[in-house]
């Protein structure tokens, strides 16, 4: 499963329509412009503390993904912790690779 999500993160990063790291996922659920979350499976307290909380509030579904080394690896970038999906296509691809 892990594989299938940093896969579909993949596209839609060359595509243009993900947003890598904490500070830019929480802006853009603030401003209503993600349609899904992944969060790294080892994302720190504080990370899921900030920005799950805030995604659930807005109705923004929260995906499990593979650890942040292996998740920002997956996207060409070192660790990272939390992207931020604006597609509605592919987020529906992450949430149902991830079986929810």
């Amino acid at each position: 499963m892990t594989d299938a999500v940093t896969r579909l993160l993949g596209l839609g990063l060359r595509a243009r329509r993900v947003v890598l790291g904490v500070a830019g996922v929480r802006a853009r659920l603030q401003r209503g412009r993600l349609a899904c979350v992944v969060l790294a499976a080892d994302a720190s307290p504080r990370t899921r503390d900030k920005v799950e909380r805030l995604a659930l509030a807005r109705g923004v579904p929260v995906v499990r993904g593979p650890a942040a080394e292996r998740l920002g690896a997956g996207l060409g970038r070192a660790a990272v912790q939390a992207v931020g999906v604006a597609d509605a296509g592919l987020a529906r691809g992450l949430v149902a690779s991830s079986g929810g």
